[in-house]
């Protein structure tokens, strides 16, 4: 039976750093803590290492439930990391069955781009709608899809790649396979790439008045603008939250992109959209990985 003070584990592995939260039913975070991935990081150490954080975070063992957070695909259960960015020798790792053992709770799995996504969805700039779409912009572009309040990953788990439909069919070449996708558009690559610069520099230049930095920002937010057009034909939501590092200069570029929405999409179908920055930043994924817990294992 559901209680007020449920407390429930999320986690967001990444390459670098292993981050967790532990957190109430209605969102309050009671403890963090943050510890370095280990080097190499091989599936073995890596779980050795979640689980001993696990531990540190939640000495009195009140939590239920345990999310977590990977950086690649995982299978439609939640229970398998398929492939994982930027740490070794990592292909179809069965994340969920190691941290049951090893911490006696259950354990769902997903994508740390749709973590984040439900994130902002529960406590975030989207915790007022119930369909959204989230794009987060940073060395890629992830995304998530948020139906009636949960998270939609698809009947293989790999739903959501909002990053890699097609902009441009004779564009440059994706890591995906495609070309010119919505992400060798408006990723921090694509835009070193095109500059030469990165986004802060380029922010700092437009904001100082340099011409060619503000007229950078406005075709990105065109660009932006044309993937976003696409994504609301097929899902209609009620909020487009757009988050990543780059979302930090959406002032330089959220116009011409609100701009482009109001020229390609019918209003029928637009009809109160709302396009918002996203407000939890770094705490996304863990915030969306313990909702995860909740609504598998959690509060009904």
């Amino acid at each position: 039976m559901a209680t007020v003070d449920q407390q429930v584990i999320g986690v967001d592995l990444g390459g670098t750093a292993i981050k967790l939260g532990r957190f109430t039913r209605l969102g309050q975070c009671l403890a963090d803590l943050t510890v370095p991935t280990p080097q190499p990081s091989t599936p073995e150490a890596v779980l050795a290492a979640m689980a001993e954080a696990i531990a540190a975070l939640d000495p009195s063992r009140k939590t239920v439930a345990i999310g977590v957070g990977t950086p690649g695909p995982a299978d439609a259960a939640g229970r398998i990391a398929r492939v994982a960015i930027n740490l070794a020798g990592w292909n179809d790792v069965p994340i969920a069955d190691a941290l049951e053992a090893a911490t006696g709770r259950p354990v769902i799995v997903a994508n740390d781009a749709n973590c984040a996504g439900l994130g902002e969805a529960w406590l975030g700039a989207g915790r007022n709608y119930k369909d959204l779409i989230v794009l987060t912009l940073g060395t890629g572009v992830g995304g998530a899809i948020i139906l009636d309040g949960k998270l939609f990953v698809g009947r293989q788990g790999t739903a959501g790649e909002l990053g890699l439909i097609t902009l441009n069919p004779e564009g440059p070449p994706c890591n995906s396979g495609n070309q010119g996708s919505l992400e060798q558009h408006c990723s921090v690559q694509a835009i070193q790439r095109e500059t030469g610069l990165t986004p802060a520099v380029l922010f700092e230049q437009a904001k100082a008045g340099d011409g060619a930095a503000i007229a950078f920002w406005q075709t990105y937010g065109r660009w932006l603008g044309a993937g976003i057009a696409s994504l609301v034909y097929v899902l209609t939501p009620e909020a487009v939250i757009i988050g990543g590092g780059i979302s930090a200069a959406a002032e330089l570029f959220l116009p011409t992109t609100l701009a482009e929405l109001e020229r390609r999409v019918l209003p029928s179908s637009r009809e109160g959209m709302q396009v918002l920055v996203a407000k939890l930043g770094n705490q996304a994924g863990i915030v969306g990985a313990a909702r995860l817990a909740l609504q598998h294992y959690g509060a009904r």
